[in-house]
Formats: C-alpha cells, structure tokens, sequence
C-alpha cells in the first residue's frame, strides 16, 4: 500500500489536534482545579459529585442556617423563662412578707403595688419574640399572648376545669342594715346599722375563672362530661339550669357570697371579678364527678364553663393561646379557635421543629400555657383585693376614731364606738384572712415556679441536644467537603506536569511534521 502525501498530512494534523485536545483538557482542569468539567469527561466521578455536592449542601444548610436558628431560638426562650423565674422568685418573697402578722399600713401598700408591678411583668415577658415571631405563640407566630392595648372584641371562651378548680374562700360579713361597715363617714354612721356580734367570717365555695371584667348580658353554662356516643363524639350535659345561676354585682347588698352561703341550692356570678359563688350543694354536685378509669379518651369529672368576654385590657391574656373560643368582630364573622380541645381526641400540642440534621428534627417552642398561666394573675389579683379590703378598714377605724375625739354629744359617740368595735373585729378578721391567703399563694407561687423551672429545663436540654447535633454536623460537613473535594478537585502539580509535557510533545509534534512533510514522493525516487 502507497502512503501518500495526504495520508502522512491527515495523520499528523490528527495526531497534532488530539495533543491539543489534551493540553485543552489540562488546562481547563488547572483553570478550574476539577478533574470533570462535563459528564462526558468522567460519568462516575460526575455521579459521585452530584451525590456529594447535595450532600455538602444539606449540611451547610443544617450547620450555618438552620442549627443557628434554632439555637438562637431557645436562647431567646430560656432567657424570657428566667426572667420569669425570677418574677416569680419575686412573688414568692412579697407572699411571704405579707404572711407576716405585723405588717404596717405601709408595708402592705409597698407589697401591693409590688405584686401589681410583678403581676405586668410575667405577661409582658411572655410576649418576647424572635425575628418578628412570638416564641410562645405556638403556630400563630404573628399573635401577642396578651393584649397589648385595651380592645373590644367578643369572645366566647370555654374552660374546661376539674374538680380542683374549685376552692373555699373566707368572706367578712360585714353589711347590716343600712350598707357596709367600710362606708361609714360622719354622715351615715347611725342608718349604717352593723354590730360587732353581726361581723363574722364565713366560708363558701367558688370558681374563679380564668378571666374578670365579664360580661353580664350573658351567664355561664356548666356542664359536664358524660361520655362518647356511638361515633366518638363528646357528650355534656348542663350541669345547672340557667334560672339557678343569678348575676351578682360586686357592690350588690346582699353580696354573692352571702347569697351562696344561704341558699345551697344556687350558684351565683360576679361578673366584675370573673367568680362563680357556689350554694353548698351545687358544690357537692359538682365535687362528685370523677373520671372513669375504665373508659379510655375521656375524662367524666370534666367541667365546661362557657362564658362570655368583649371589653379587654392591656395586659389580658388572649383565650386563643390557652382555650377553646370563638370570636365574633364588629362586621359578624366568626372565628373557631381549638375546638379539638372538646373532642376528647389526643390533643398535639402547637410545636415548632427545626430541621437539624438528616432526618432530624429538634423542638424550639415552648407554649405559653406550659409557663404563663391565667392562674398566676388571678391569684395576684385575690391577694390585691384582700390588701385593699384591710386597707379599707384600717381608714375606716382611723375616720370613725377621729369622729370619736371631736364628736361631743354621748349618744353619738356610744354609736360610733359601737361602729368602731364592729370595724375592729371585721378588721382583724380581715387580717387574719389576709394572712392565710398570703400562706397559701406562696404554695401556688411556688407551684408556678416549679412549672416554669421544668420549662427552663426542658428548654436547657434542648439545647444540649441541638449542641450535640452541631457538633456532629460539623464533622459531618467537613466529611462530606473532604469526600466532595477528593472526588473532584484536581491534583494541580500533577496536572501542571502533565500540561507542560502535552506542550511540550505539541511542540515536538510540530517541529517533526514539518520537517517530515518538506519531503514528497520525488524526493524517494
């Protein structure tokens, strides 16, 4: 076979074309220190990178994005949980001094304003939020837990107690006729007609809803659980019938309490303070409901309490965050909230996850009423009104004594002793309920506190958790961009060699075809 001149061409400029395919090839490799540039280059490797690179993306988003977040999260959380502690810490101590027997006028004026101050500061704290979100809002991130500014919106709220709802209370039976003892002044002290054997102290029984400032065009239903139908559905029935429930001002003579202490048959609502006054055997009644062990996804001792509430205060926790409720605004439309809480079914709670990992998830919330209770104010507000009702007295005693040293005829004066040893004794009765509320609030403070310490905990091993988490992540991460770099990234001193002995074979290449293609055919013959 006769090699031709243009067989010897096309060989040469093929051979020359490859080597420079190559040096194109290692060149791009040094440019872009990666082995592959396309596909075609290396099908596996270029699998393997598509694998590791989605990969090094996952855990970049994990370990710079998302554990942030999260950690950033329960710090916020655990940080407002203690300055709550620390508000209840707090509580607690003012509790204690106003156990104390021998408190003054003005000591019980300074513990006053105290557990007022403390009683804004829990809920103010409960509406920290991060990055515009409400850390203890559950899913409705975009919703204070209280208001704050005063607003008219109707709510009709129900709760849902057990028997130890229900507690005793002590009242001062000091109205007679003519009004009350802490209304006396120069001008009614004879038409208010109260002896010092009239004045004493009494006990009835109560609930005290989670909410004051009522409204009064509607009363309360109570009903209770009964069970489940036949498709799983909750059944109540009304525990008292409407005409047995009377609405009782707080400044109504007689009051609530002595209404419910002498008809045991009724139960009676102060809308002012948010109470339901209980008759004796109303109490009994609703005392022995008891759950059922035997039936399973419903609690027969429930009690449902639905009542009514549109005037709202700054300050005033929102329903939506802690009961079933419906609102309804100005314009008619009505909003459901959490009504699954009266289904009886298993309740899942509004938590919040954060992915931090591969298929792993790490909770961030903590719901307000896990720490922030309704309970905490309104016991605040029991303690407020016993200061105010000793406070009442004392001035009471302090004008009638001065009435005493300037009022010169007898009779009247015998009067307003009579009146004074009436106020005394209403005086140190209210001192000494004073004081058992004071003992017993530093157990339900304390009670509080445990709740929200258990929260700090809970919080606090989150994060050790999602620290753990980190750390793995980590490690996890530079694994990955190992792997991702060892299977991708070229060596660039090899490839460097590699280049200058293409170039350099280019070159040769070049100088032999044309020395070998100055030859022709005639040059053999």
């Amino acid at each position: 076979m006769r090699i031709t001149n243009k067989i010897m061409q096309n060989n040469n400029l093929n051979n020359i074309n490859n080597n420079k395919i190559l040096q194109d090839k290692l060149s791009t490799q040094m440019s872009t220190e990666k082995k592959v540039n396309k596909p075609s280059d290396d099908p596996v490797v270029a699998i393997r990178a598509l694998r590791l690179r989605s990969n090094v993306t996952e855990a970049t988003q994990y370990y710079s994005k998302n554990i942030p977040d999260a950690n950033s999260w329960l710090e916020i959380t655990e940080g407002a949980l203690k300055n709550t502690a620390q508000v209840l810490t707090n509580m607690i101590g003012q509790c204690t001094k106003g156990a104390n027997g021998d408190l003054t006028s003005e000591d019980r004026e300074i513990i006053l304003e105290q557990l007022k101050a403390l009683r804004d500061e829990v809920y103010s704290t409960a509406n920290v939020d991060y990055a515009g979100r409400y850390v203890f809002a559950g899913y409705r991130t975009d919703t204070t837990i209280s208001f704050t500014a005063n607003q008219k919106l109707k709510y009709s709220v129900t709760e849902q107690l057990s028997g130890n709802a229900m507690d005793e209370v002590t009242f001062i039976k000091t109205t007679g006729a003519g009004g009350d003892l802490k209304d006396i002044n120069s001008a009614n002290f004879e038409t208010i007609n109260v002896s010092e054997q009239e004045v004493e102290a009494v006990k009835v029984n109560r609930i005290r809803l989670a909410y004051d400032q009522l409204d009064e065009g509607t009363i309360p239903t109570i009903s209770h659980v009964t069970g489940k139908d036949a498709d799983g559905n909750i059944q109540t029935e009304e525990v008292i019938a409407a005409s047995d429930i009377t609405m009782v001002h707080s400044y109504d003579v007689p009051s609530a309490f002595e209404q419910a202490a002498a008809n045991d048959d009724k139960a009676y609502f102060i809308p002012e303070t948010g109470e339901l006054i209980l008759g004796k055997n109303v109490y009994a009644k609703l005392a022995a409901y008891q759950d059922d062990i035997s039936t399973s996804g419903v609690n027969e001792g429930e009690i449902r309490i639905t009542y009514e509430k549109t005037n709202w205060e700054k300050g005033d926790l929102r329903p939506e965050h802690y009961f079933a409720c419906t609102t309804t605004d100005d314009e008619g439309t009505v909003i459901d909230y959490n009504q699954e809480y009266l289904t009886g079914n298993n309740i899942e709670k509004q938590v919040i996850e954060y992915d931090v990992g591969f298929n792993q998830t790490i909770r961030v919330n903590t719901t307000a009423d896990e720490c922030f209770k309704p309970g905490i104010g309104r016991e605040v507000d029991d303690l407020v009104k016993a200061l105010e009702e000793v406070q009442a007295l004392e001035k009471t005693a302090t004008d009638i004594k001065t009435m005493i040293q300037n009022e010169t005829d007898e009779t009247k004066a015998g009067t307003l002793k009579s009146r004074l040893d009436a106020v005394n004794k209403a005086l140190t009765l209210s001192k000494d309920k004073m004081q058992k509320m004071f003992e017993h609030s530093i157990t339900v403070m304390q009670n509080y506190l445990g709740e929200d310490n258990l929260s700090i905990t809970a919080c606090g091993t989150r994060s050790s958790k999602l620290e753990l988490i980190e750390n793995r992540m980590r490690d996890q991460k530079t694994t990955y961009e190992t792997l991702k770099s060892e299977n991708e990234d070229v060596d660039i001193t090899e490839a460097a060699i590699h280049l200058k002995s293409a170039n350099v074979t280019y070159q040769a290449a070049l100088m032999a075809t044309g020395k070998v293609m100055q030859n022709s055919l005639l040059n053999y013959l």
